[in-house]
């Protein structure tokens, strides 16, 4: 389904946090001869840890289900949480995500793509 510009649509999760595998989200769109309306399933990728972040979570990378980066990250705590320095590690650690830094931006408003690359980077001494 291609959205028409400046025509009203929203999406709309089909299941909440913690409810199955991966959220399907309906877009729905008026393309100005009706409703029409498709399922997206939810983007997977890679998180990459570097560093004190890959001996936190004692992995080098693994795989993620998640629109957003804050969903992403959120699961791999939950993922890690028999490793309680993952999580303090990572309120320290910046953020890659396909190449682009997240910087300050709030992580709930990082769109995660199918395919895409987190790389999670802790800060590093030196220059």
């Amino acid at each position: 389904m291609t959205l028409a510009p400046n025509r009203p649509y929203f999406r709309r999760t089909a299941r909440g946090p913690g409810r199955g595998p991966a959220p399907v989200i309906m877009e729905v769109a008026d393309d100005g001869k009706g409703i029409a309306m498709a399922m997206m399933s939810t983007p997977a990728g890679t998180i990459r840890y570097w560093a004190a972040a890959r001996a936190a979570a004692g992995t080098a990378e693994e795989t993620y289900t998640a629109w957003t980066l804050a969903e992403a990250l959120d699961a791999a705590r939950q993922r890690h949480t028999a490793r309680p320095e993952f999580a303090r590690v990572l309120l320290r650690c910046s953020f890659l995500v396909d190449g682009t830094p997240v910087g300050t931006r709030d992580h709930k408003t990082i769109q995660l793509a199918e395919g895409g690359t987190v790389e999670v980077l802790p800060p590093f001494a030196g220059g």
